[in-house]
């Protein structure tokens, strides 16, 4: 597999060589094409000039910003060429921050780096600092077509991984947004809540959680390509009402739950009684 990105993490005067790869994997993507109902021919899409109604050839296209309605400043290659940043095969590592200081929404993509031949140690010795310290690495990367990001570099189990994160003019403020006070949660409410919530509480296992919109889409392609058809059952509709008696719902819930809990019990004393 070849790197996303290869170079050096750099902090202090120590240099580590370094490359990238992907720490997540796209799934099969259910993909579909425009096609035309008569016929089923796949549609055709044309660059046409909103003003003059007519198709436009790529050169005679040209990249604009449009600063205020209908008003466009033209970019040319030579303005992008200036604006272009220096691209650079090095990570260094501007500042070290606590992990839990920094806003989850600030990450976005992953990638395992890993050592390249000569940086074993190095990178053995920074993955055990950052781990020891709970901190994050804060830098910068240049990645594809001079294009750069803020990154962060976090241990996860015996990985260094670099993850790509926003700048802060990405991130919109919750100031933006008006939210409900908690002067009208009731004590008892709260405690109930808190109860119910202990019920659910485990361990993370992100295989119980599954794509059920794709699995379903998928069976009826599936069915489709062999000439089936596939019965789908109507979801069924929640009830919803403006007003809601939390406390009810509340107990309602938890009462569900000590239902759910009982059957698991006896699921596991079964499975222990077949075992033996």
């Amino acid at each position: 597999m070849r790197p996303i990105w290869s170079g050096a993490i750099t902090f202090g005067l120590v240099n580590i060589p370094v490359r990238l790869q992907s720490a997540v994997q796209s799934k099969e993507r259910v993909s579909f094409r425009m096609l035309h109902k008569k016929d089923l021919s796949p549609i055709k899409y044309e660059r046409v000039c909103q003003k003059e109604g007519e198709p436009v050839a790529w050169k005679d296209i040209v990249k604009g910003y449009e600063y205020s309605k209908g008003k466009f400043v033209v970019l040319d290659d030579d303005d992008f060429k200036a604006a272009a940043i220096e691209s650079s095969k090095t990570i260094e590592i501007l500042d070290f921050v606590q992990a839990g200081d920094i806003d989850p929404r600030y990450f976005e993509t992953p990638y395992y780096i890993l050592p390249s031949k000569g940086g074993e140690k190095a990178y053995a010795l920074l993955r055990e600092a950052i781990r020891s310290t709970g901190t994050v690495g804060i830098g910068k990367i240049t990645m594809r077509t001079n294009s750069l990001h803020l990154a962060g570099i976090k241990v996860i189990e015996d990985a260094l991984v670099l993850e790509i994160m926003r700048f802060a003019g990405e991130v919109v403020d919750t100031g933006d947004f008006s939210f409900p006070s908690d002067d009208k949660i009731r004590p008892q409410e709260l405690q109930m809540a808190e109860q119910l919530i202990g019920n659910l509480t485990g361990e993370f296992d992100p295989t119980k959680y599954t794509d059920d919109y794709h699995d379903n889409l998928m069976k009826i392609i599936k069915a489709k390509m062999k000439g089936k058809t596939v019965e789908v059952e109507e979801p069924e509709e929640r009830e919803t009402t403006q007003v809601v008696d939390l406390m009810a719902r509340l107990q309602e819930s938890l009462e569900m739950g000590k239902k759910k809990g009982g059957a698991k019990k006896a699921a596991k004393t079964t499975r222990r009684r077949k075992s033996a």
